[in-house]
């Protein structure tokens, strides 16, 4: 546990001296929804409640695959074989999973703001659509950091991460909308429980496949 908090201090540390990062996912969020809000004329009335839904989740996507595809492409190869002589890749995997869950976590909640700001909130019950947020997060930050360090040791590791991500957080992503629009619509809380509960098994089956999964691809 020392050292998983050991890792992620040192992520911390390495994003906050990297503010440019942070500064341009930051930016990219607010030009996409700004866009958004000049394409349908500044009017609320031309955007649906299940439009509202599809460029949400596809900016959270995207924004997500853009942010996590960095967790171990771009590190450098004898900077792993620093750390592999002093740490377990268990606490490697585990210190950038929770690492890149936060980081969705923020991303996703300050789109959820900026979507408020310029749109709308069609959400009617927005407990059920944050705790979807949370899960969805989870969701990519698990599956995509596996994924991420498998095509780290390919060539052309930008596009093997994109060809691999989309059948793999496809079935996050269909889960999260199809409980987003019974949130838009205002349905009672127990219509989600079945997708949440789905939503929930998932992401423990892709972080367990993480943990385990991860010390063979590390060593190679």
């Amino acid at each position: 546990m020392e050292k998983i908090k050991e890792l992620l201090k040192k992520e911390f540390t390495l994003e906050l001296r990297r503010k440019s990062v942070f500064s341009g996912l930051a930016l990219y969020l607010f030009s996409t929804v700004f866009i958004y809000y000049l394409t349908f004329n500044l009017r609320q009335n031309l955007i649906s409640p299940l439009v509202w839904s599809a460029l949400f989740w596809v900016t959270i996507l995207f924004s997500s695959i853009n942010t996590i595809a960095k967790s171990f492409i771009g590190e450098k190869r004898g900077q792993e074989l620093y750390f592999y002589s002093l740490v377990s890749p268990e606490s490697i995997v585990l210190s950038k999973l929770i690492y890149n869950f936060l980081l969705c976590l923020v991303l996703a909640m300050t789109g959820l703001g900026l979507f408020v700001l310029f749109l709308f909130n069609p959400v009617e019950i927005l407990w059920t659509f944050i705790l979807t947020i949370v899960l969805t997060s989870w969701g990519f930050a698990a599956s995509l950091t596996l994924l991420s360090g498998i095509a780290s040791k390919a060539n052309n590791s930008h596009i093997v991460m994109t060809v691999l991500s989309f059948p793999i957080v496809i079935s996050i992503l269909l889960l999260s909308i199809k409980i987003t629009k019974n949130c838009i619509d205002g349905l009672e809380a127990s219509t989600n429980y079945d997708e949440l509960l789905t939503l929930l098994a998932i992401n423990c089956l892709v972080t367990a496949a993480s943990y385990l999964l991860f010390p063979y691809i590390w060593r190679t």
